[in-house]
């Protein structure tokens, strides 16, 4: 009997012909998938428009981005930029013709370092100086002429002349020497010493010829040269005051007081005699300390001991 039932079904199912199976996705999943799809398009689409403003914006070129360009001798930067972390370069230079400006917030650093990593030479631009670290510091001109340098030793100015501007001029706390202090035509040179120490111009000395002050309020005042000091007046009057003593002294010459009319006012009177008639001539005496005095003259010498002016 299943024999007979299986025969009968296979006769049908031959008599009715094949049967088709569909594969495939359909209702609410394949309208799933479109949707998808789309979605996926759409954003690769705005991807690429996204790119490419970006690359347009940035400047993307085959040669750089934006300011920066790749040549052949390095990167070439135009515009201002901000390096945020440290810059790390052999050369750093400006387009010809164009200043280079370094700026910063607070101050400007430039280092220069060894084979170890150590600071040799440093130099800084703060807001309230600009420092700088080294053994030595040099200003030279464009020929190669040495005009300022400055070391633990000495500070050398090699400029052929050195002014001072300054409404108070310069002050040094310890003595000073040169071969030659002058003063501008028609401007006046002063020395001052206000408080400790002493002004001492040496050398050769020559001054200007309107007017020279050397001046020491509360100390001494020396000059001093070796082959000598001249002091010319060729339009005017010199004059040497003091309060107590002024002394000329010479160990090994002379002084000489070379003029037309010698002065000495206010030298002392010695008593003379009523008798005789009064007259306006006086002989002049010296004591035997050095000390000079005046006594009426007469027919011959009047000059005595004069125990109230040679003591």
């Amino acid at each position: 009997m299943p024999q007979e039932q299986y025969a009968h079904r296979s006769a049908m199912q031959s008599s009715e012909g094949p049967q088709v199976y569909k594969v495939g996705i359909y209702g609410w999943r394949k309208r799933c998938l479109y949707f998808f799809v789309l979605l996926l398009m759409i954003l690769i689409l705005v991807n690429l428009a996204m790119t490419i403003w970006i690359l347009k914006v940035m400047n993307f070129t085959i040669d750089g981005m934006g300011n920066l360009r790749i040549t052949e001798k390095g990167l070439k930067l135009e515009g201002d930029s901000e390096f945020l972390k440290p810059l790390y370069a052999k050369e750093i230079r400006s387009r010809p013709g164009n200043p280079l400006y370094f700026q910063s917030a607070r101050n400007v650093t430039v280092n220069i370092l060894n084979e170890k990593t150590k600071v040799l030479t440093r130099l800084v631009t703060g807001p309230q100086a600009v420092e700088a670290h080294s053994q030595k510091f040099e200003v030279k001109s464009l020929s190669g002429k040495l005009l300022f340098s400055a070391d633990d030793n000495e500070v050398v100015v090699g400029a052929e002349r050195l002014r001072v501007l300054g409404a108070e001029g310069t002050v040094f706390p310890k003595s000073i020497e040169t071969p030659s202090v002058r003063a501008d035509p028609f401007k006046e040179l002063s020395a001052l010493s206000r408080l400790k120490g002493q002004v001492i111009i040496t050398g050769g000395t020559r001054l200007s010829k309107l007017h020279v002050i050397l001046e020491s309020p509360t100390r001494s005042l020396v000059m001093e040269a070796p082959k000598g000091i001249e002091i010319n007046a060729e339009a005017g009057n010199m004059e040497a005051t003091c309060r107590t003593e002024l002394r000329l002294e010479s160990k090994d010459g002379e002084i000489t007081l070379n003029a037309a009319n010698i002065k000495l006012p206010r030298l002392p009177l010695a008593s003379h005699s009523s008798t005789g008639s009064r007259q306006k001539i006086y002989e002049l005496c010296v004591c035997s300390n050095g000390r000079l005095f005046l006594s009426q003259a007469g027919a011959s010498s009047t000059c005595q001991i004069n125990t109230s002016i040679c003591s």
